[in-house]
């Protein structure tokens, strides 16, 4: 008994690491710079029901709307003319993940960019937003947490 209950211990530990992935690269064929999300499906959801209070649908319109526009309020990217236009191309949801695509249309990533990267670490204190920037062929990696939601790149 008592190992069984180390072992569900065990697992019910392990599901409390909470982390994001972005990818930003220039893609030569469009001219635009894609932007691309992940996150675990179950933060996503957890985040919205606490925020308002019900379920959430991501197939539904008007709920990809209210993340839409939590989202857009926690990642941005900015240059010294202000914050950079960026479209949101749609989103992807399984059982497992919540994938978000933006793109900068017909322009490169600035030589230098404030990038904010918050995505539930207003929400989750271990939250991890780990973000990959590839550019002419040379990845940077950028880790942002409740402490570090913004930086400078390069």
């Amino acid at each position: 008994m008592l190992g069984a209950l180390i072992a569900v211990s065990a697992l019910a530990h392990a599901h409390r690491f909470h982390a994001g992935i972005t990818d930003i690269s220039m893609n030569p064929n469009s001219g635009n710079t894609e932007i691309v999300h992940t996150f675990m499906a179950h933060d996503v959801e957890a985040i919205l029901e606490n925020l308002y209070q019900r379920q959430f649908d991501l197939s539904d319109p008007e709920d990809i709307q209210v993340f839409k526009k939590y989202f857009e309020k926690q990642f941005s990217l900015s240059d010294q003319q202000g914050v950079l236009p960026l479209k949101w191309v749609g989103l992807k949801v399984d059982p497992t993940s919540v994938i978000i695509f933006q793109e900068l249309e017909q322009r490169a990533l600035p030589e230098q960019v404030m990038i904010r990267q918050a995505v539930l670490t207003d929400f989750l204190s271990d939250q991890v937003n780990t973000l990959n920037i590839n550019k002419n062929g040379v990845v940077q990696t950028l880790m942002f947490n409740r402490s570090k939601r913004e930086t400078v790149f390069p």
